[in-house]
Formats: C-alpha cells, sequence, structure tokens
C-alpha cells in the first residue's frame, strides 16, 4: 500500500491532431496548478507529451480533465512513485513537434508501426530475423537496455534519421523492432521508417516503463536500469528508483563507480565533463554547490 505521503509520476502521450493546441495551454496550466501539480506538458499540433506529478487525486483530476477533451478520451499513461517530489513547477510549452525528430513531413498521425505490447516483446526480439534498435540517445542506452539491442549513439533524436540511412537498409534489414523510454520516440521513429521503405516496423507499446512495469525480472531481457527525465534519474524492474545520480554540472547520469574517478568533485564535475570545464564553470558550479548546501542545513 502506498504511503499518504507517495507523489503519483504520470507519464503520458499522444499523437493526435491538434489545430488549436495554443488555445489549450493556458486553461490546461490553471488547472495543473488548482491541483497542485507540477511537472512539464508539451503541447504541438501533432499531439501531446509530458510527465507530471502530485497526489493521488490530483494527476487522477488532471488525467480526467485532459480526457474531457474527446481527442484525449483514450489517452493512456504509465505510473510510477516517489516520496520526494521529482518537479519544482508546472510548465505547459507550446512547441512544433512533440519530440522533436526535425522532420515535419513524419506524421505519426498518418502512419505507424505495429505495437507490441511488453508480455511479446521477448519473442520478437529473440528472433534471428529481427534487428532490434534502441531509439534513444546514448547517454541513456549506457546505463541500461535489452539484450542484443544495437545503440545508434545518437546525441539527440535528430541524429536517428541520419544513423537508419548510414546504417540499415529496408532490402536486408526487412524486421525492425524499436524500443524507447516511454513510446513517444520509437512511435515516431517508426513512422520515418515506414516512409523510408522498411516493410515490417515494431515497436514496444508503452516503452521500457510499461516493459518494467509488466515483465516479471525473472523472464526480463532488460539489462540495467531505464534512464527517466526527472529527480529519480533512473528506475529497475518494478519501477524501483534506480541507483544512478546526475552530475550537477553537465546533468550526465553517474553511478557510484563514476563517482570513483578522481576527475568527480560532487556538485562541481564529473568524468564526462572534467576535460570541458572551463575555469569560469568550475567557479560558477562551486558557487552553486555552495548555495545547495547553506539551503540544506537551513542557514
Amino acid at each position: 500500500m502506498k504511503s499518504e505521503n507517495t507523489q503519483v509520476v504520470a507519464a503520458l502521450y499522444k499523437f493526435v491532431k491538434l489545430p488549436d493546441f495554443a488555445q489549450k495551454r493556458d486553461s490546461l496550466l490553471s488547472y495543473c496548478q488548482a491541483q497542485g501539480v507540477k511537472g512539464t506538458i508539451l503541447l504541438a499540433e501533432e499531439g501531446i507529451n509530458g510527465t507530471i506529478a502530485g497526489s493521488r487525486q490530483a494527476v487522477d483530476s488532471v488525467i480526467s480533465f485532459l480526457r474531457s477533451d474527446l481527442r484525449f478520451a483514450d489517452l493512456e499513461y504509465k505510473e510510477s512513485y516517489t516520496n520526494i517530489p521529482p518537479f519544482e513547477r508546472m510548465k505547459v510549452r507550446l512547441k512544433p513537434e512533440i519530440v522533436t525528430l526535425g522532420l515535419p513531413e513524419v506524421d505519426p498521425n498518418e502512419q505507424v508501426g505495429t505495437y507490441v505490447n511488453p508480455q511479446e516483446w521477448n519473442d520478437l526480439i529473440c528472433d534471428p530475423e529481427v534487428t532490434v534498435i534502441d531509439t534513444r540517445n546514448d547517454y541513456e542506452v549506457n546505463i541500461g537496455t535489452f539484450q542484443g539491442a544495437q545503440n545508434p549513439q545518437t546525441n539527440s533524436f535528430r541524429e536517428f534519421p541520419e544513423y537508419v540511412c548510414q546504417h540499415l537498409d529496408p532490402t536486408k534489414h526487412k524486421k525492425v523492432a524499436l524500443f524507447c523510454t516511454g513510446g513517444i520516440r520509437c512511435e515516431k521513429a517508426s513512422s520515418f521508417m515506414l516512409a523510408q521503405g522498411f516493410a515490417e516496423v515494431y515497436h514496444l507499446k508503452g516503452g521500457i516503463l510499461k516493459y518494467l512495469e509488466e515483465v516479471p525480472a525473472t523472464e526480463s531481457l532488460w539489462q540495467g536500469e531505464c534512464f527517466v527525465f526527472d529527480e529519480r534519474v533512473a528506475v529497475s524492474h518494478g519501477l524501483e528508483e534506480g541507483s544512478y545520480e546526475l552530475c550537477l554540472s553537465c546533468g550526465h547520469p553517474i553511478s557510484e563507480e563514476d563517482k570513483m574517478s578522481p576527475q568527480y568533485e560532487q556538485g562541481i564535475s564529473c568524468a564526462y565533463c572534467f576535460d570541458s570545464l572551463t575555469e569560469e564553470k568550475r567557479a560558477r558550479q562551486q558557487e552553486k554547490w555552495r548555495q545547495i548546501q547553506l539551503k540544506g542545513n537551513g542557514d
């Protein structure tokens, strides 16, 4: 049973035509703030994407508010829990895309690949004829991924089309399985790949988060932890909070092993940013870390 102080974290998205997306911003922001919900929601002509957190009643109220628009009547979302509020404020932002691929002609509202439920995912990715691709960024892949999955080694989702053009061939890679954190990136990637002539494109419905929630660890083909874009940093099977922290200087996830590096200095630097840290940036980080410590001590 969840504690009364538990924060419900809801990750949601839906590709749907929203020509009036700009007009929805103010009412949605006001409603979320009135419920005490915090997080970020993105609105674009192609749909909605966001993660919010709050009390059980507050999150349920926001979901009901969204679903009162018939275009969101079947809106699905994934829940996890934390005892520490993961967001500081509520933001509703207007964007050209709800997940940025940089190709406006790619429209998941027109075509997407075949959804695969978590319970069927293992059989699919164990098929030797299937090419399994992690559509997330390199730093995410490095802390966890599925057995046998290809890492495109991208720094942003915008680089994914170039990876496909350079490394994949519709005549050779006839069956492709894509996955990402919550399902949104692989859904858009599947739309792009179908437009490029790939015949069979599958993607994990609900993403890694749904898989970790529903597939027992004893049956899982997931290795490591899954990076999430909030204060929890990463989650593991059962959506339990993981072991990673964020470097306060560069935002890269760091493990206990990373902290053993001589280039790691709490609040200041880590091995991923040490070489690029200027003296000015170091001085700013030292002051920021000093202020955090003073605040934590109640000074």
